[in-house]
């Protein structure tokens, strides 16, 4: 049964989509079978930054019952499986996050983790996408509004007895006015798992559709989304990477069974 991890933020902005997309490249590295599920049903962006914006079976069909799961998985070069969610505008108030459960259970069965990226805030997609974790994990940056969230999203995750594994800070840059590490831990009273330093290579990643584990393999931002996964895994094996693009995508939108 697979491990379901949901990313909040509470803050929007600070990197939570991309943190998604690289802990769940990072840990099919690791010959694991990872399902990236965009919980952002309102702004999703999974679909976006990896190159498939517009895919016929989402998400949103799967809550309406007009489609199974399997029929909304998409697979990546890389063996890294999503799930997007539509960008259609008529969807924005047409989806009932309230069959994630019933998702989430299929999901369980076809993976080994399952990986949330939620939406921003505190809204009932998110509580609702908080709800159906195993483990939370809650991205920031080290800046005192988008700390203060975090700590919002602390307290949300654990009222709702949620195991929260930790924090990871990202767009570090190490300057002075920025708060320190030590004082996100003694705020948020969680720990840090990881701190991804600013780095344009991400950015390129963005531009180019694909995680930066990918697209900049040396880069410091790749290695440190590396030690994250390993840590959430515990395995050291890494597999070799496959070629090629978007196999569902490119194949007629035929679904990978």
């Amino acid at each position: 049964m697979a491990r379901v991890i949901t990313i909040i933020s509470g803050k929007g902005g600070v990197g939570k989509t991309t943190t998604a997309i690289n802990l769940g490249a990072c840990l099919n590295c690791l010959d694991k079978e990872v399902i990236i599920v965009d919980a952002n049903l309102n702004t999703p962006n999974i679909g976006i930054n990896l190159g498939a914006p517009i895919v016929p079976i989402t998400l949103n069909h799967v809550l309406k019952d007009k489609a199974n799961v399997e029929d909304a998985i998409y697979e990546h070069h890389s063996g890294t499986k999503i799930m997007p969610s539509s960008l259609s505008v008529k969807e924005l108030t047409k989806f009932n996050t309230k069959k994630l459960p019933a998702v989430t259970n299929k999901l369980r069965k076809i993976s080994d983790f399952v990986i949330f990226d939620s939406a921003a805030g505190f809204g009932e997609e998110v509580i609702d996408a908080i709800s159906i974790a195993d483990e939370i994990i809650i991205v920031t940056n080290p800046e005192m509004p988008a700390v203060t969230d975090a700590l919002k999203a602390v307290k949300v995750a654990k009222n709702m007895g949620k195991d929260v594994r930790g924090v990871i800070v990202t767009r570090h840059k190490n300057e002075k006015y920025e708060m320190s590490l030590a004082s996100i831990k003694a705020m948020l009273e969680v720990p840090i798992i990881g701190v991804i330093p600013e780095d344009k290579s991400i950015k390129e990643s963005v531009a180019r559709r694909d995680a930066v584990i990918h697209t900049h393999p040396k880069s410091k931002a790749s290695k440190k989304y590396h030690e994250i996964a390993f840590k959430i895994s515990g395995n050291a094996k890494e597999k070799k990477k496959k070629k090629g693009f978007w196999s569902k995508f490119i194949s007629s939108f035929i679904p990978k069974k």
